[in-house]
């Protein structure tokens, strides 16, 4: 798990380094774009639904078609009424549910090293639930994240390097941890 995040990181952050100026335009027309808001609220309310019809709770097991319907009304209705920062609103959703597989995933590493990635999720947590409130807050975090060349150089290696950290804790110590 650690190592894909490692490399979804990766990613972003090497175009920002060898195209700069494209990344600043597409990082600029992300927070509006409807194509990335349908594929993230897509890709999102598929997930939620699947795992609402994983839980075994039985509280809950009466209501679970009542429930699924619901969520998915939700999602489908956020991509069709609520378009403004639909993209962002997807990346937040997004962001919530990769922080809990991060969250599990870590739980079963033995080792103070898997600290790393639970905090990172509850990073993502708390972006993510301000995200979802708040959209244009992503939006001018983006804008100041890419306002000049330098600045996205800038922050384009200290997310590699932040990344390179994650894939060599992957390839090292979370492989190599003892499974309780």
């Amino acid at each position: 798990m650690s190592l894909l995040l490692g490399i979804a990181l990766a990613i972003p952050s090497i175009y920002g380094l060898l195209q700069p100026e494209a990344f600043q335009k597409t990082a600029r027309a992300f927070p509006r774009s409807n194509s990335w808001g349908y594929a993230l609220m897509g890709i999102s309310t598929v997930w939620f639904l699947y795992l609402v019809k994983m839980e075994d709770i039985s509280d809950f097991a009466a209501y679970k078609t009542f429930m699924l319907a619901g969520f998915a009304a939700i999602g489908i209705g956020s991509a069709v009424y609520v378009r403004d920062f639909l993209a962002v609103r997807g990346a937040a959703v997004l962001a919530l549910l990769v922080a809990k597989v991060m969250v599990e995933t870590a739980r079963w590493v033995d080792t103070p090293w898997r600290l790393v990635i639970v905090l990172w999720a509850y990073a993502w947590v708390i972006a993510g639930m301000w995200w979802t409130i708040s959209p244009w807050r992503f939006r001018n975090l983006i804008h100041w994240a890419v306002a000049d060349i330098k600045r996205i150089r800038i922050l384009s290696i200290t997310k590699l390097m932040f990344s390179i950290f994650i894939i060599l804790l992957a390839l090292t110590v979370y492989r190599t941890a003892p499974q309780p």
